[in-house]
């Protein structure tokens, strides 16, 4: 079939981005001696490649619609440059903790914490903030996990148990906890209560914007590859649809139910891609989005 090398480029170029070969990376290996065992939910959702980056590039459109958050990555990191490297460093942190050896893995929050501890600037009104506030925390904490599960469930797993899920939000807490985020949701209606709590500060201006509009225009290998690539950047920004305002004044993730159907009710998967954890429940041949991320 004409997209099986597209689809194997893809692959390959997703894992380059989530290891950086000019530092030696190379994916982590699953191991029984991680934080999560082998049988835990988390295993199953945070390891699918194709999945994982559309949560992340969701959840991150999701975080910059809080302004301290923003302000946190707008002042600290050098995104504009290498918006590859932040992905990079996200991923990377979600696979050494949910599969490498645990010390490994709280190796891994420990050293986040240690960076945390150390920033702070203040808002364009001048309001102070710090980016190792457990409310902070807490907001990329819930954002990040609810866009990781509901990609896995509306591309890979639709029928996926709500009891599964509270176990994920469970699961997941021990990560967030460590990273000392507060207030922590373990079941998937306290995540949806909490991104509730946080509407009324939630804003989207010029800075947030410009963020998204960076991370919905990554390119991440020849045209080709680009091209069937976008499939899967785009359906992020649907995930985070919360109703007629978008993601750009308010922030609820799209529901499980919402995933697109094709006419034998089969669910969608991007491109077809297998999930690279375990057989894929389903194979796509078509799938068109419009992004949504926009004022």
């Amino acid at each position: 079939m004409i997209l099986d090398p597209i689809r194997a480029a893809i692959r390959r170029r997703i894992s380059d981005v989530f290891n950086d070969a000019d530092k030696g990376e190379r994916p982590v290996l699953r191991r029984a001696d991680a934080l999560f065992p082998p049988d835990s939910v988390a295993w199953r959702v945070n390891g699918d490649v194709v999945t994982m980056m559309i949560g992340g590039v969701s959840g991150l459109l999701l975080q910059m619609l809080h302004p301290a958050v923003l302000a946190g990555v707008w002042d600290h990191s050098d995104f504009r440059a290498d918006m590859h490297g932040r992905l990079r460093r996200t991923a990377k942190f979600i696979a050494v903790t949910t599969y490498d050896h645990a010390e490994a893995g709280q190796a891994a929050i420990d050293k986040v914490n240690r960076i945390h501890a150390k920033l702070g600037g203040a808002l364009p009104d001048g309001t102070a903030y710090r980016v190792s506030d457990p409310a902070l925390l807490a907001w990329v904490h819930v954002t990040e996990t609810i866009s990781f599960l509901d990609a896995w469930i509306r591309y890979a797993e639709p029928a996926m148990p709500r009891a599964e899920q509270d176990a994920y939000f469970d699961e997941m807490a021990r990560v967030g906890q460590a990273l000392g985020a507060s207030p922590l949701p373990r079941t998937r209606a306290e995540a949806e209560a909490v991104i509730e709590s946080f509407r009324p500060v939630l804003r989207a201006d010029a800075r947030t914007r410009e963020v998204a509009d960076m991370v919905m225009r990554q390119r991440i290998g020849a045209p080709a590859v680009d091209a069937a690539a976008g499939v899967i950047i785009r359906p992020a920004s649907t995930c985070c649809r919360p109703g007629p305002r978008r993601c750009t004044g308010s922030a609820r993730p799209c529901p499980p139910g919402g995933a697109r159907r094709r006419p034998d009710h089969r669910p969608l998967h991007p491109l077809g891609l297998r999930r690279l954890s375990q057989p894929a429940h389903s194979r796509a041949r078509r799938h068109h989005v419009r992004a949504t991320y926009r004022s």
